[in-house]
């Protein structure tokens, strides 16, 4: 290349990796705390903070005998009559009483004991989480736009710095070899 093509080249290089890093900051940040988040899902809800609290039911009636009437009395000694969706027995021993607010309530009949399982959605968590499982058809454009930004953030990037001994050609290519035999073994190994 010239002297001249070289040095346009260098400015948009520079250009193109300055401002798509600017534009697309706020997403990178949002998908790297999702990603973190949903790679220990085995560890923890990333979505939900899930809460129980124990109870005790003093007059259980016979499965035959359960009816709305009855789970109202039981929510009501809980404070919790006023959010009453529904109850069905998912076990000859088991009521299981639906809630509002993503919320139920769990019955062993025979022990007279049981919990109510809360739900909240994670603060920023569940928002970043539902970005990167691609909510809709807009934002899966978005996300193939942002995913070639990023391919061309990280070449632009390659090419920031041309000659010393920081550049691609000295120093750089053994970051690079050794960035790219790190995923290629997970392929092999995992």
């Amino acid at each position: 290349m010239t002297s001249n093509a070289t040095k346009v080249f260098r400015k948009w290089n520079r250009i193109i990796h300055r401002d798509f890093g600017y534009f697309f900051f706020g997403i990178t940040v949002i998908y790297c705390i999702s990603g973190i988040a949903i790679n220990h899902k085995a560890n923890w809800n990333p979505n939900y903070n899930i809460t129980q609290k124990n109870f005790k039911v003093e007059h259980m009636l016979p499965k035959e005998y359960i009816d709305e009437a009855f789970v109202l009395g039981v929510l009501k000694t809980l404070g919790e009559e006023e959010n009453y969706k529904k109850f069905y027995f998912p076990s000859e021993n088991e009521l299981r009483i639906f809630l509002k607010n993503t919320s139920s309530a769990t019955i062993n009949i025979e022990k007279k004991t049981g919990y109510i399982e809360t739900l909240k959605k994670r603060p920023f968590f569940y928002e970043f989480n539902f970005l990167h499982y691609n909510p809709g058809r807009w934002w899966v454009w978005f996300s193939d736009i942002f995913c070639v930004a990023l391919i061309l953030i990280a070449i632009s990037g390659l090419l920031i710095i041309s000659q010393g001994s920081n550049s691609l050609l000295r120093r750089g290519i053994w970051f690079l070899i050794a960035g790219l035999i790190i995923p290629i073994l997970a392929i092999f190994l995992l």
